[in-house]
């Protein structure tokens, strides 16, 4: 058993290789082999997000705080909002940030794949960011 406790692993800044505006990550999970869980609390200021991705495995969001915007490739952008979970399956193209006037919050729980938990694609553009959400 290993307990980990809050704040002893320093929050680190999301990688702008794969992140557009500014993201903190603060590791939640990272479990040694044969285990897979990796998650992390990602912070995002208002517009920031990824870049468009898959995981090998699938990935889950849990949104915690504020108000966030999720798009899978090819489908309109869904607002999502505290309590809010979305399941992403394996190999699905997608992308998940904050709203252009809100922080969000969420836990990325996916499991890694010979070491690799993402695949990280091209940044989502300015204009299929602020399309408009659907109802």
């Amino acid at each position: 058993m290993e307990i980990r406790r809050a704040g002893s692993a320093p929050s680190r800044r999301g990688n702008p290789d794969y992140f557009t505006g500014t993201v903190y990550l603060d590791p939640i999970a990272d479990a040694p082999e044969p285990a897979r869980i990796k998650g992390a609390r990602v912070h995002f200021e208002p517009g920031a997000r990824t870049n468009w991705h898959t995981h090998p495995l699938g990935q889950t969001l849990h949104v915690l705080t504020g108000v966030g915007r999720f798009q899978t490739w090819g489908q309109a952008i869904i607002e999502i909002r505290p309590g809010d979970t979305v399941w992403i399956p394996p190999g699905e193209k997608h992308w998940h940030g904050a709203a252009p006037e809100n922080f969000m919050v969420h836990l990325a729980l996916q499991e890694a794949v010979d070491g690799v938990q993402a695949d990280w694609l091209e940044p989502v553009s300015d204009e299929d960011y602020m399309a408009v959400p659907a109802a």
